[in-house]
């Protein structure tokens, strides 16, 4: 799956680079409303040991698979080069405890990580028109199933994202965006109501590529 993102990613940078040197385009100014659609990959940096309620390390590690899905990226230009964004998108995850070389999933959840950015454009009129941004998010975990016997319970909580990205011009309002976003984020785990319990490190890698429009 991040081959097929990182092929898209070149292809529609190169894409957009033919088109936008023969057309003209809308630069980013104080006011405008930026709305990219996304095709976003959401992939977990897990660590977390799983140790008994007494503390013992019970040898198994908690691992969490990626998944791939539409998203929103909404921002609001406050002046040329300040802008503040918000994300939104929806993920489905399998949580599973391991020990190599086996993996028992123990939970399936989705989870809403909504991410609110300050962005900083240093070149908003630019074809090629890069960014970088710091944020705050909230991962709220929700229709939680659990599986194989086991019964888990993930607390939701706040975290932070460091972000980087372009929008590259086509013709008048449209761009292509690339995106990509490292949040971290803690969650605790509680397991078969708390008889085993984990400290979860997420830190997931948030890739996104898509077509936006000013207004």
């Amino acid at each position: 799956m991040k081959t097929k993102i990182a092929t898209a990613v070149v292809a529609a940078v190169l894409a957009a680079g033919g088109a936008a040197s023969a057309q003209d385009f809308q630069p980013k100014t104080a006011g405008t409303l930026l709305i990219d659609f996304r095709a976003t990959s959401v992939a977990p940096d897990e660590s977390g040991a799983i140790f008994t309620a007494g503390g013992v390390d019970t040898g198994l590690d908690v691992k969490v698979d990626s998944d791939t899905i539409p998203s929103l990226g909404i921002s609001y230009f406050l002046t040329d080069k300040v802008a503040v964004e918000l994300i939104l998108g929806t993920s489905k995850h399998t949580v599973s405890a391991t020990t190599a070389p086996t993996a028992t999933a123990v939970h399936d959840t989705w989870v809403l990580p909504p991410v609110l950015s300050v962005q900083y454009h240093p070149l908003p009129a630019a074809r090629f028109s890069p960014y970088v941004g710091a944020g705050v998010n909230y991962m709220l975990f929700y229709s939680g199933e659990d599986r194989n016997g086991f019964s888990v319970d993930l607390d939701n909580g706040f975290g932070y994202s460091l972000q980087a990205g372009v929008d590259i011009a086509i013709k008048g309002p449209w761009s292509v965006n690339v995106d990509v976003k490292k949040v971290f984020f803690d969650t605790d785990a509680n397991i078969n109501s708390g008889t085993l319990r984990s400290d979860v490190t997420l830190d997931p890698l948030v890739v996104s590529v898509g077509l936006g429009r000013k207004f």
